[in-house]
């Protein structure tokens, strides 16, 4: 038996990759050097384009504010696919960072982090374990709950 590409997973979920979002200013959603791919900051942005927003720990809990993380997983996921081509090039997420616009009281960020690590490792499966650091910070551009970097190994050219 073969094991799912991270693309039969996603639709064993019924989960479909959004558009990607052209960045706003002189960057780019994702830089590749060598076999690392560099993903920009992704937040919870929905298929139709809306911004999760809030501050975690007043009016967002930590368990939306997972569910939100859960998102910019998919958002990152989409990233790499207009990157790449296909999922299955990906050898390994090498490290996150995430970002919790959160209250300066609010102690849960590794929990709300946690939404998009957990989601990378059911899609991508044995290279989906990483490194990561989980923050909180006063505020994310358009007052979004989460923010989250990517460092991902892949497969080298023409492979």
């Amino acid at each position: 038996m073969t094991t799912p590409t991270p693309e039969q997973r996603l639709q064993a979920l019924a989960i479909n990759l959004p558009d990607v979002i052209n960045p706003i200013g002189n960057f780019r959603n994702a830089k590749r050097i060598g076999d690392l791919i560099y993903v920009s900051g992704q937040g919870p942005v929905t298929a139709d384009g809306q911004y999760l927003k809030g501050k975690v720990g007043a009016e967002v809990t930590a368990l939306e504010a997972q569910a939100h993380a859960k998102l910019v997983a998919i958002n990152i996921l989409a990233v790499l696919k207009a990157e790449l081509g296909e999922l299955s090039k990906i050898t390994g997420v090498v490290k996150l960072l995430g970002m919790v616009n959160a209250i300066p009281q609010f102690e849960q960020h590794p929990t709300v982090i946690n939404g998009c690590s957990d989601f990378l490792c059911q899609i991508l499966g044995d290279a989906g374990p990483h490194a990561r650091s989980a923050l909180g910070v006063g505020s994310l551009p358009n007052n979004i709950t989460v923010e989250i970097e990517a460092i991902v190994s892949v497969k080298p050219e023409g492979a």
